[in-house]
């Protein structure tokens, strides 16, 4: 499903769902104009279409004792394609990476990391990430707060 073949009230569904996931489908309808069952419908065209991936839980880190959010620009000896894909696996096995990016410009990926404290994360630089047979530089960046979030993309 391209963005040409969604409508006025798709583009409404998305907005209202990536704003609040867990409201109920008499709830959707309500805010999007419509009755209950083609709202329900619809959200499944775009479920099967792909356009929703899923649904999930948006956790308070510190909350959870995870105060650290992180950034790792990573920078690879080569970027032959066997290189990057093993980089891209190993990454997916990190627990302390939440997001990963291969990227142009000065290196090939970023690391969006998430630690406890920043002796977890500095244990993941320098055990993990340098120590890395594939890694030639590493240059990461503290955060000091989040200052925006919203959906990840714009509808």
């Amino acid at each position: 499903m391209l963005r040409a073949e969604l409508d006025a009230i798709d583009i409404k569904i998305l907005r209202e769902l990536q704003h609040d996931g867990r409201m109920t489908n008499v709830e959707l309808a309500e805010r999007v104009g419509i009755s209950a069952p083609p709202c329900l419908r619809r959200v499944r065209k775009l479920e099967e279409a792909g356009v929703i991936e899923g649904y999930s839980a948006i956790l308070n880190g510190p909350k959870l004792g995870y105060d650290l959010v992180a950034f790792c620009l990573v920078g690879l000896k080569r970027q032959s394609e066997a290189d990057l894909k093993s980089f891209a696996s190993l990454a997916q096995g990190w627990p302390i990476v939440r997001e990963a990016w291969m990227v142009s410009g000065d290196s090939d990926f970023l690391l969006r990391c998430t630690a406890e404290n920043l002796a977890t994360f500095q244990d993941f630089v320098i055990e993990v990430l340098t120590a890395n047979e594939h890694v030639d530089t590493v240059r990461t960046m503290l955060t000091i707060r989040q200052v925006k979030k919203l959906g990840l993309v714009e509808v």
